[in-house]
């Protein structure tokens, strides 16, 4: 199966959407680019569903204030898309202020033909 990029402005755009949602609390947004099957993990090793990561944000757990995603890589295998990046945010999680600074691999899939986010997993950077 090649590698390939032909795909990779819409991966950037649906990127863009999600981490958009999430800051302006549009949780109906963020759910429908999910895959059901998402395994979101934080950078504090606490993994969530789509279902348990919603209900968090629905109740106020997590509060984000704004969010920097650069990305520096992209690659497209088949039905599945790499995202290779970093995640910089200020959030309330658990009614505590704190800043994150994060390598992250975000996992798209083509689900129905189009594409969901099936996982994510944020690593905090050395010395951050």
């Amino acid at each position: 199966m090649p590698v390939t990029e032909d795909g990779a402005p819409v991966i950037r755009e649906l990127e863009d959407r999600r981490y958009t949602a999430v800051v302006a609390g549009d949780f109906a947004t963020f759910e429908a680019l999910c895959h059901p099957e998402l395994r979101y993990t934080h950078s504090n090793g606490v993994i969530d569903s789509v279902g348990s990561y919603l209900q968090k944000c629905a109740d106020g757990y997590y509060v984000y204030h704004w969010i920097e995603h650069p990305i520096s890589a992209i690659t497209i295998l088949g039905d599945t898309a790499l995202v290779f990046g970093e995640m910089r945010a200020d959030l309330t999680a658990g009614g505590v202020r704190k800043q994150l600074d994060n390598v992250s691999l975000a996992v798209w899939t083509k689900l129905d033909g189009a594409w969901k986010l099936l996982a994510y997993q944020p690593t905090v950077k050395p010395g951050a």
